[in-house]
């Protein structure tokens, strides 16, 4: 059936519940009787007036379809997904760029161990301090307006969506103000919730372990170190969108 028919043969459930008729006795190939008015609402008139009236009001709803055209729901129905084939998208706004900021410290030397973060002291000298607190003044004066600036190189007519935790320098008034005036969008970040900030449980942890134990000469050596570290992530990308681009074909390295 399917070699002389074609999309036109019945389905094999049909067949067989024929098959199951004609073996019970039946040699009618009629429609048997029923109760109730023939389904006449399928019409061509009827899809040619549905398409025109979707045409000209995209959100138009079942009731008034069917209010409209004087059919039934199930008339509608069929009309719109047998015939016409569409379907109803609710739109709504999808973040496709989002940018997570947060700071960490990266040192000239950090050890591997707690014996060998030991440090020789003489008597009398004040103990090394592992880190400075980040202030808002420091966030939004030197921080934000490098991060800013550069996203906005990149994507000038696009706008700015952050996300950060709830640090004290990060939910400052100060800050706030900062970014409002630069028309950045910030997303809220629950409470506690260290979990749900992409550098405190991948980025930095990945990176710092990578230079855990190295000595640099100078901070300028160690930030060029965090940067070569870093930019593993945008190779990753990179080659994610070449996979992509060859619709997951294997590729050779060039």
């Amino acid at each position: 059936l399917l070699f002389v028919f074609g999309n036109e043969a019945p389905h094999q459930s049909t067949i067989s519940r024929w098959y199951g008729e004609f073996k019970r006795g039946r040699v009618s190939l009629s429609d048997d009787f029923r109760v109730g008015a023939p389904e006449t609402a399928v019409t061509q008139e009827n899809v040619d007036d549905l398409r025109k009236l979707i045409i000209e009001e995209r959100h138009v709803t079942y009731r008034e379809i069917e209010a409209s055209l004087k059919i039934s729901k199930t008339s509608v129905q069929k009309i719109l997904h047998a015939e016409l084939g569409v379907r109803k998208l609710v739109s709504r706004w999808i973040p496709h760029l989002i940018v997570s900021g947060d700071e960490s410290w990266i040192y000239c030397y950090e050890p591997e161990n707690k014996r060998q973060s030991a440090v020789w002291m003489f008597q009398g000298e004040e103990k090394p301090t592992k880190q400075r607190t980040i202030t808002a003044d420091w966030y939004t004066t030197i921080c934000l307006p490098k991060v800013i600036t550069e996203l906005r190189k990149i994507n000038p007519e696009k706008r700015i969506i952050l996300h950060q935790d709830n640090a004290s320098s990060h939910t400052a008034q100060k800050t706030g103000q900062y970014l409002t005036e630069e028309k950045v969008e910030l997303l809220d970040h629950p409470p506690y919730s260290p979990d749900l900030s992409p550098n405190d449980i991948f980025s930095f942890p990945k990176i710092k372990n990578r230079l855990r134990g190295q000595r640099f000469q100078s901070p300028e050596e160690a930030v060029d170190a965090f940067k070569n570290a870093n930019k593993c992530f945008e190779n990753w990308s990179e080659r994610m969108q070449i996979r992509i681009n060859l619709h997951g074909e294997y590729f050779e390295k060039q």
